[in-house]
């Protein structure tokens, strides 16, 4: 997979900021906030990439992610317990340099709303994986248990690509 992304390097003491998007914001979304703020962490970017997870539904505002992905998540070392739903908005626009989906329907739906102005990178999370050919984190919602695990293979090679990614176009070495 080719990935093109334009960016601009940034001084060392700027900040950029990461939007997670999936439909409902309480399995996909959350998990990719979770390990990729634990990724940011170890790196020790902690303070220069902010990191948050939105839905593009308003069904589950203000709830806790899907058991299954918190004990999922858990399992591998990230918490996501303390992780509370929202719905994507415009002012997100103004907040996130990437504003990542986790499939193409919520893509299509954050462009629908994208104002203008937005000069970030709109685009899915899985083009910063190098590991495989799909452009959509399968929501594991109605499904089993394996679901949530393949979500987490996906998210940590894209999560490591897009760490990669910022730290390589985003800071002035």
């Amino acid at each position: 997979m080719v990935l093109e992304i334009s960016s601009n390097p940034l001084k060392e003491e700027s900040k950029i900021s990461v939007l997670f998007v999936c439909l409902g914001n309480i399995c996909r979304s959350p998990t990719a906030e979770g390990m990729f703020r634990d990724k940011v962490l170890v790196s020790g970017l902690a303070d220069t990439v902010h990191i948050d997870s939105a839905g593009t539904g308003d069904w589950h505002i203000g709830r806790p992610p899907d058991v299954r992905a918190q004990k999922a998540a858990l399992a591998r070392g990230y918490d996501i317990s303390d992780l509370r739903a929202r719905q994507v908005s415009t002012a997100d626009f103004d907040e996130f340099d990437y504003i990542l989906a986790m499939d193409e329907q919520n893509l299509r739906d954050l462009h629908a709303m994208r104002p203008n102005t937005f000069r970030g990178h709109l685009g899915l999370m899985l083009q910063f994986s190098q590991s495989n050919d799909l452009t959509d984190v399968p929501d594991p919602y109605f499904g089993g248990e394996e679901g949530f695990q393949s979500v987490l293979d996906l998210l940590e090679t894209a999560s490591e690509g897009l760490l990669a990614h910022i730290r390589d176009h985003h800071f002035v070495k």
